[in-house]
């Protein structure tokens, strides 16, 4: 991991219709093209991502989209991996062409709004004429800013970055830790990491380095072990860590290695604070003592990768699933971004840690899976959850502690 990975980034998302010059922007922007321009509408089919850095924001990761009036049954397949743009977009960039301004743009705007994404308006090709008066008398009363641009030459583009720098939300630069905020400088986290068939050759992975670095940020110490070596290391050490983490699969192991006064959790559950709404996670895990044999649970994972061996979603949560349950339960995958329009079926919605995503993209999940009524938990916790293990893996967090001690005493 060379680089910033993009769930660390701010998400920019370019919207808006055919041919109002998205991609001409992007390049621009980016100083190089990465997207192909040309004058035949629909030209931008899937949507096209750059990491680059924007300072003083720093990372960033820009996504230019089709655009969002395409027509035809594959027009609206393009449509449709637009508004999948809108779930992990953290600042929305709508581009128009500078004298027309219509129903789509008015939507773009209004779904950004809901989601509360703040959003900026660049009129480009503004050599060719200018935004009507009304537009941009409704935008200053919507408190939304606008740039013009002549973006295929150039044309206002360090406006649209000063613009941009503007706009950035204040939760993105204040994002949540991952776990530098639970080991105070000068103090030790043990990371237990279990190196099995499906740890990728000569690398950690995505959560067990950003923890890593996210330690030494924070001025503390760190010690990395396999789960047979945990015991031996703490043995060794002269006072206990401030806390250990460990891969979720290994939670038990861990558990009964760990000294009943130091502090202990997953990975996972790390992922769970950062990413999402802990609280929700918690309610979500005890949905599980809900759980009947026939029940639908649906597993959702954040990254498609080839499951080998005893795969983590596909084999071992069902497995303890079954076996807390006490019966067979019917299981189904979702990889990468395809994920159920209709909820409604399933008991349970079981989630990876989302650690390649951005907090808003995972939010919007959340939010889906409240808005249908269906409890939401994630692997750490549900593994935890069905090993009996909950609280101890919850003392890190005196909130959710709570929350799981409120919830679980009878009313």
């Amino acid at each position: 991991m060379q680089n910033t990975p993009k769930s660390l980034r701010l998400h920019i998302g370019l919207f808006g219709c055919r041919n109002a010059g998205k991609s001409s922007l992007l390049n621009a922007l980016c100083r190089q093209p990465v997207a192909i321009v040309s004058e035949v509408a629909g030209t931008t089919t899937d949507p096209v991502e750059k990491p680059m850095e924007l300072l003083p924001l720093g990372p960033v990761l820009f996504i230019d989209t089709a655009g969002i009036d395409d027509v035809g049954a594959l027009g609206q397949l393009r449509a449709e991996k637009t508004r999948q743009v809108f779930d992990r977009t953290d600042l929305g960039l709508i581009v128009a062409e500078a004298g027309r301004w219509g129903p789509f743009e008015e939507a773009i705007l209004d779904e950004l709004h809901r989601r509360q994404v703040p959003a900026l308006v660049v009129f480009n090709k503004s050599d060719l004429g200018r935004p009507a008066a009304e537009v941009l008398q409704a935008l200053r009363a919507r408190q939304t800013a606008w740039v013009e641009t002549v973006a295929i030459r150039g044309g206002g583009v360090p406006e649209v970055r000063e613009a941009l720098v503007r706009a950035a939300p204040e939760e993105f630069l204040r994002s949540p830790p991952l776990v530098a905020d639970l080991v105070p400088p000068g103090e030790l986290a043990v990371l237990v990491v279990p190196i099995d068939l499906e740890a990728p050759k000569g690398r950690l992975i995505a959560p067990q380095v950003q923890a890593l670095r996210d330690l030494l940020d924070g001025d503390a110490y760190a010690l990395v072990v396999k789960e047979r070596e945990l015991r031996e290391a703490l043995e060794r050490l002269r006072r206990p860590p401030a806390l250990v983490v460990t891969d979720s699969q290994a939670f038990l192991k861990v558990a009964a290695d760990t000294p009943a006064g130091v502090k202990m959790t997953s990975f996972s559950i790390l992922f769970a604070r950062q990413k999402g709404d802990l609280g929700q996670l918690v309610q979500g895990a005890m949905a599980i003592d809900a759980l009947r044999p026939g029940d639908r649970v649906l597993v959702a994972e954040a990254c498609a990768h080839h499951p080998i061996g005893d795969d983590i979603g596909r084999v071992k949560i069902p497995r303890w699933l079954r076996q807390y349950v006490g019966g067979a339960l019917q299981i189904q995958t979702a990889a990468g971004r395809d994920f159920p329009d209709d909820l409604s079926p399933y008991r349970l919605v079981v989630h990876c840690g989302a650690c390649m995503w951005n907090r808003r993209e995972m939010l919007a999940r959340l939010l889906r899976c409240r808005g249908a009524g269906v409890p939401i938990t994630n692997y750490g916790m549900t593994i935890a959850y069905t090993l009996g293990i909950f609280n101890r893996a919850l003392e890190p967090f005196p909130d959710a502690q709570e929350t799981y001690r409120l919830l679980r005493s009878p009313s």
